[in-house]
This record gives C-alpha cells, sequence and structure tokens, in this order.
C-alpha cells in the first residue's frame, strides 16, 4: 500500500511480541518499525482480542497468571495508535462476507488497513491464506518479513 509510514498489526501481533520477545522474526520487525518511526495503528477491538487470547493462554493452563498479568501490562504499553472509525464496521462486514472469515474481528483490521491504505501486519497465518487466493498484496505475515525500509 502506499502509506509507508504507517502500520496496522492485529492481535496475534501484539501476542507474539509480547509472549515470545526473543523470536527472531518479531524481534526484528519490531526493531525495523522503531528504527524507522513507523506509527503502528490498530481498530479499537485490539486490546479486547489480545486481552482474551491471553485469558486462553491462562484458561487451558499453558500460561501462569503472573506471566499473563505482565503481558497484558506490557502489551497496553506498546505504541499503538487506536482507531475508532463508524464506517470500519460495514467494511469488515463485507470484507468478512468476501473472504469467507469465521468471524468480523479479523476482518476489522483488514477494513483499517484498506481504508488507511496501509500493510496489515499478522502472525495469524489463517488470515493470510483467507485472503491469498484474492490477490490481496498488503496482508503480511511476520514471518515473511524483511527489514522494513522507508
Amino acid at each position: 500500500m502506499s502509506n509507508s509510514s504507517t502500520a496496522c498489526v492485529d492481535a496475534s501481533v501484539v501476542l507474539r511480541r509480547v509472549l515470545q520477545p526473543d523470536d527472531d522474526a518479531i524481534k526484528g520487525l519490531w526493531r525495523s518499525w522503531v528504527d524507522n518511526d513507523i506509527r503502528l495503528v490498530a481498530p479499537t477491538l485490539l486490546f479486547y482480542e489480545v486481552t482474551n487470547g491471553l485469558y486462553r493462554q491462562q484458561k487451558n493452563k499453558i500460561l501462569s497468571p503472573e506471566i499473563i498479568w505482565k503481558a497484558l501490562e506490557l502489551s497496553l504499553d506498546l505504541p499503538i495508535n487506536l482507531v475508532n472509525e463508524a464506517t470500519l464496521h460495514v467494511r469488515a462486514l463485507e470484507l468478512a462476507t468476501k473472504y469467507n472469515l469465521p468471524a468480523t474481528y479479523d476482518a476489522h483490521y483488514l477494513a483499517l488497513a484498506e481504508w488507511m491504505e496501509v500493510d496489515l501486519w499478522t502472525a495469524d497465518i489463517r488470515l493470510a491464506n483467507a485472503v491469498k487466493s484474492f490477490k490481496v498484496k498488503w496482508v503480511r505475515t511476520i514471518e515473511g518479513a524483511q527489514v522494513w525500509r522507508k
């Protein structure tokens, strides 16, 4: 997309950042965003999803409550600008239908990235695969990342 000074991130990126901070892929990508003054954005539902993802990790006894609380604190401190734009809901419904997504949550990230004309970064391979056959080039995965350049 055209606005290379901004990137949209979804909850899977935030969860990877706070739960796997030493993961080379997310560490390198995040460092390149910081080094290049990339403004990160997400729809307002971001932290609802992050909190739910962390809760599921705790409920399934994958991570301790202490780790979950620390991860939530870290995620809330990340420099991500939340965007609340009512028209995104309409577009999210259209995109969820178009890409046959299981819910509209992911479609809100798609709608925001499309509206702002920026790349959407995700660690959710299912989402990336859902839009792949439609030749959506602005959905990027952490695993496929190269160092960010302006």
